[in-house]
């Protein structure tokens, strides 16, 4: 299905780094592609292990983040591979700041924030500097409970 999508091969390699990913990358065509395994497999990957990092950086010649959603997360292949190689916010990404600037940084009152997710500790920050932005917030997820509890 991606290979139709792309309009042009898709190869895949069993791992995201060495051997099978170097040859795979190695052995591309023209226009192809190269979908590596998950690079979550790698315990290092969550350790933003710099060691895994470079490793990422070898396979290619620039970084381009798209992932808004997990750009906040400092692993090997969001934060650490930027130290390697050059580093570029994707056109995605750019679309998601710019909204998220327009919500926020100048927005049409009244302006309601809805935050969700498992866990209280890692959105404090965000949920401090919510407050003082949105005429009214509304909690869902896990987070609810703990603030029913």
């Amino acid at each position: 299905p991606l290979e139709e999508l792309l309009g042009a091969p898709v190869r895949f390699a069993d791992d995201c780094i060495g051997g099978p990913a170097v040859e795979a990358i190695r052995d591309l065509d023209a226009g192809g592609v190269v979908l590596l395994e998950n690079v979550r497999f790698h315990a290092a990957e969550e350790a933003n292990d710099p060691v895994f990092a470079q490793k990422l950086a070898d396979l290619g010649d620039l970084y381009v983040n798209d992932a808004f959603s997990a750009a906040h997360r400092a692993h090997a292949s969001t934060e650490g591979i930027a130290h390697h190689i050059p580093a570029y916010a994707g056109e995605s990404m750019r679309r998601e700041l710019d909204a998220l600037d327009a919500a926020l940084g100048n927005p049409q009152k009244p302006v309601v924030g809805i935050v969700g997710g498992s866990k209280v500790s890692t959105k404090l920050d965000l949920l401090k500097n919510l407050v003082g932005k949105l005429d009214t917030l509304a909690i869902g997820g896990g987070m609810a409970n703990t603030f029913l509890y």
